[in-house]
């Protein structure tokens, strides 16, 4: 009966959906270790639409900044 209650709360749970058998929390340690979520404003995702085309252009970016610093570098000595 409880079970009823809460999938009817949320609108997203469909009735063939059954995580009577699923593990709270399984893959949290994973996660934590080896995930970097970055949220962008809403704007810069319409530019950047998802993970590769923010990836490929901070790579662009990061090549600029890589130059630009070799040749501050020289001319500073």
């Amino acid at each position: 009966m409880k079970k009823d209650k809460i999938m009817s709360n949320d609108p997203d749970m469909l009735e063939e959906y059954d995580f009577s058998n699923g593990v709270k929390g399984k893959y949290a340690k994973r996660y934590d270790e080896g995930c970097n979520v970055i949220v962008i404003e809403p704007d810069v995702s319409k530019i950047f639409p998802d993970a590769g085309s923010v990836n490929q252009a901070l790579r662009a970016m990061a090549q600029v900044v890589r130059e630009h610093d070799k040749k501050t570098t020289k001319t500073a000595h």
